[in-house]
């Protein structure tokens, strides 16, 4: 079982990231994507909606039923990316997992706590977003993974590499953003439409 991951806060959720997990579903050859909508973002100066509420969000933009929204993070009792991994690893161990993550995300990748434990523990697939291709190329992260990284021909073999591995892929972009909307809500301006599409927990659908 291939799975990739998509951990963000959601807040809130929106058609980009119904693209992202449609093309990386494609792209990377998974099974599964499994949404991990986090309690909170350390990177964010302001906390996010509550939880259930940004859950409820992301169930109602889906109609895929491979993608499948999570609460794995506050259910494990883990807020860095790097200890949700390892519990994941060791709750589910015949999981091929691979983190996803937009290049804006790629730009700053080395801001996160214990980044090289992470690309040493998965995959990582990386989709182009707009304004953030070019410097996610040239980013500190990108520079010291430089020889880990499989072009774009070999995307689909992803899962199955031993990390650290990882591909930046060039996809038509989304403009859309959740700061962007939030933004957007504290102007006055209408909503951006919604787009169709311890013990360890129990495991989502696989």
């Amino acid at each position: 079982m291939r799975i990739g991951l998509l951990g963000g806060s959601f807040d809130p959720p929106h058609k980009a990231h119904v693209q992202i997990s449609e093309l990386a579903l494609r792209r990377f050859r998974l099974d599964r994507i499994w949404w991990l909508v986090t309690p909170g973002n350390p990177l964010k100066a302001h906390g996010p909606a509550p939880i259930a509420e940004r859950i409820a969000a992301a169930r109602a933009i889906l109609d895929d039923p491979r993608v499948v929204v999570t609460d794995l993070e506050t259910r494990l009792g883990t807020r860095k990316t790097a200890d949700t991994l390892a519990a994941m690893q060791h709750g589910w161990p015949g999981v091929r997992f691979v983190w996803l993550m937009g290049s804006d995300n790629l730009v700053q990748f080395d801001r996160w706590e214990r980044w090289r434990e992470i690309a040493a523990r998965v995959p990582i697939g990386v989709i182009a977003r707009p304004g953030s291709r070019l410097p996610a190329r040239f980013s500190h992260a990108a520079h010291a993974l430089e020889r880990h990284r499989l072009p774009q021909a070999r995307a689909a073999l992803l899962a199955d590499c031993k990390p650290p591995a990882w591909v930046l892929i060039d996809v038509p972009m989304s403009p859309v953003s959740s700061a962007a909307i939030r933004a957007a809500r504290r102007s006055g301006a209408p909503r951006h439409p919604p787009a169709g599409g311890a013990s360890l927990p129990s495991a989502p659908p696989v």
